[in-house]
């Protein structure tokens, strides 16, 4: 076999290679961390390259993604069929399975990386979904490690010291960061920013560490094999040199983020001993590492056999939990129920009818995992049937995140991206702001995660503008991909729980109140909010105004339009849960819902008013909260804004005099 020293370079060559043929990237890193990503790949790594997908595989993360190019250059080596020489040489150019930073469409990658910290925390989201499925199926089906290459800046950011903290609490044991400890950041050494003891501090959240040398295979190896059997996540303190082997550049932080040049390469060619032209890895070098990419078939043949001998109801079970296929009729099922519950659609908050929904669909859907950070009892998304995920009990079904939305939201991803679990998690609207790049990162990556944030409006009240969100809702809305619903009522929350549970291309947000609404609707057969906006109540008169409302203030819409009297027959009720769902119906139905162009439309929302535009056009009236709110009780604080039924009426009154309408 070849030895790991030149196995290693191959890596390290073709990285140089392909930044600098791209004329951007990050050799340094996956110069740095080749020794440690060989030693890994040759000797711990399962993997079959042949089923990138195969379930029992283990997962290998680059947190820090910006170093792609040790995975692209891994995935060629081992004989990934998709990543071929060309997409090497294709590195950071449109439409290659070789972007800047790993993208999780690339077969061989498991998570989008790039935004420092995001992958540790996917990571240990991954490592949790192993958990629960392993000990949910017999037959070690899901008996797999997860390895993660961090680095400096990913230990620096706030998010991995939230994740790190939540393993050691969960007793991760299969979890592994391999820490690329060089020294380098962009702006040069780390002592310049940092002085953490990355020693002491895993140590105390209840983490196996080692250091060692990350050059030194043996050393790599023994680690390797330590951590394997611990009984605590572990961190590898892996001492390495940014752009090893560049003589003039390694150890540096020029090392870090441009390519090499040609004469840099030249020297380090002739440094390490590799007289090959660029992109030309020798048969017998590539030889050996398609031999890698092979070794474990015999080990995927056995896990299949593992998997044939299951019972057929567990084999089915474990296919649909995979795949996310549900219970034939379980929307009947769940429609059904919640009408015996509730013959008449009670006034309530709409956190207290998503309570009411997950009652019902924790049992349609079993393997739907909750979880809050540290407001379960205020985002009511723990049902007392559900245990509480920990190391003694794997199968619990619901997490206590603690107070750490950001790695919340890593975490959900992650265990998205693994596979056979279907992740939701609360906290209030407001400190959805705390946990963004991770919302962003699912929507990027198509992730189906539910975010359940409550407390969503003005209507909190007492607690003041620094709890009541008001910029948050549209800034969600802003988010390619993301589906955003605000409902009005327990039909409504019910039918955004449907909604969520069925988009499997993407996540869903479900914008709830703590306070109290009435209820606009009747039990129906259709789900209306699927089409992000419909009639709620008719005119029976010249329409003068469409009232489009959101939420709390659809009923505050409803209650307008009854205290009016009369003029009440002129105006159009609109409910749009969803923005984004209507704007994806065809324009006729728009217009329907909205009524003729000669109608004044006016939106009542308690949030910040800007892309509403994108509705009703820029003639439409906008009654929404364009500052932070106060603190008062929810009904004062709505009557300061203007955001009552009277002040509602008088402002339509002006509206339709204005217009030339007579209103008595």
């Amino acid at each position: 076999m070849t030895d790991y020293k030149t196995l290693a370079n191959a890596i390290r060559f073709l990285s140089m290679d392909a930044v600098e043929k791209a004329g951007s990237g990050h050799p340094g890193m996956p110069m740095g961390m080749a020794d440690v990503a060989t030693v890994l790949v040759a000797d711990f790594l399962k993997f079959y390259p042949l089923d990138a997908a195969w379930w029992g595989r283990d997962r290998l993360i680059l947190s820090n993604g910006h170093g792609s190019m040790l995975q692209y250059a891994l995935l060629y080596l081992l004989g990934y069929p998709k990543m071929t020489l060309d997409e090497l040489k294709n590195f950071r150019q449109l439409g290659s399975h070789t972007p800047g930073h790993p993208e999780v469409e690339t077969e061989g990658v498991e998570t989008t990386t790039g935004p420092l910290g995001q992958g540790l925390a996917n990571g240990v989201g991954m490592a949790m979904a192993a958990r629960i499925l392993n000990h949910g199926y017999p037959g070690d089906l899901f008996d797999t490690y997860t390895y993660v290459f961090a680095g400096d800046g990913c230990l620096m950011e706030g998010i991995t010291q939230e994740a790190i903290s939540f393993a050691g609490h969960q007793k991760l044991n299969k979890l592994i960061v391999l820490f690329d400890d060089n020294g380098i950041t962009i702006d040069g050494k780390t002592d310049q920013s940092t002085s953490d003891n990355h020693k002491a501090r895993f140590e105390a959240v209840g983490w196996e560490v080692q250091q060692i040398d990350g050059h030194d295979h043996v050393a790599i190896k023994k680690a390797l094999k330590v951590a394997s059997v611990s009984d605590r996540p572990s961190l590898i303190a892996c001492r390495t040199h940014i752009g090893f082997g560049a003589p003039n550049k390694q150890g540096q932080a020029i090392a870090h983020g441009a390519p090499l040049g040609t004469e840099e390469i030249a020297a380090t060619r002739e440094g390490l001993g590799w007289p090959h032209d660029p992109f030309h890895i020798p048969a017998e070098i590539l030889g050996t590492w398609r031999a890698m990419g092979t070794q474990h078939e015999t080990t995927y043949r056995a896990w299949q056999k593992r998997f044939n001998a299951l019972k057929e109801e567990t084999r089915a079970q474990l296919k649909a939990q995979m795949q996310k296929q549900y219970k034939p009729n379980w929307q009947r099922e769940l429609r059904s129920k919640l009408q015996e519950d509730f013959p008449v659609v009670p006034a309530e908050a709409t956190r207290a009818s998503s309570y009411h929904v997950l009652t019902h669909l924790v049992r349609e859907i079993p393997f739907l995992i909750g979880g809050s950070a540290d407001l379960s009892g205020s985002n009511l998304t723990y049902l007392p049937l559900q245990k509480f995920h920990e190391a003694s009990s794997p199968t619990g079904t619901y997490i206590n995140y603690g107070i750490r939305e950001h790695a919340m939201g890593g975490i959900m991803n992650g265990l998205a991206l693994y596979g056979g679990v279907l992740p939701y998690g609360g906290t209030f609207l407001v400190f959805s702001d705390y946990m963004r790049p991770a919302i962003r990162l699912a929507a990027l990556m198509k992730c189906q995660v539910i975010y359940v944030f409550t407390h969503d409006s003005i209507g909190v009240g007492e607690d003041g503008p620094t709890h009541q969100p008001v910029e948050q809702l549209m800034s969600l809305r802003l988010i390619p991909n993301m589906c955003v619903i605000r409902p009005a009522d327990l039909v409504e929350t019910m039918e955004a729980w449907e909604i969520a549970v069925n988009r499997k291309n993407g996540p869903s947000t479900l914008v709830l109140t703590r306070q109290r609404v009435a209820a606009v609707n009747a039990w129906r057969e259709e789900n209306k909010t699927a089409r992000g906006g419909y009639v709620v109540a008719e005119e029976t008169a010249d329409l003068w105004i469409t009232l489009i409302a959101t939420g709390s203030e659809v009923s505050l819409a409803a209650e307008v339009k009854n205290a009016i009297g009369d003029v009440g027959a002129h105006i159009r009720i609109v409910s749009m849960p969803c923005i984004t769902l209507f704007l994806e119906q065809k324009e006729v139905y728009q217009q329907e819902v909205l009524g003729p162009r000669a109608s004044q439309k006016v939106v009542i929302e308690a949030g910040r008013s800007w892309g509403w535009e994108k509705v009703v056009g820029r003639q439409g009236i906008i009654l929404g909260v364009e500052s932070f709110g106060a603190s008062a009780p929810g009904e004062k604080v709505y009557e300061h804004f203007g955001l009552t039924a009277q002040k509602i009426s008088e402002r339509l009154k002006k509206i339709a005099q204005e217009r030339g309408e007579e209103w008595p």
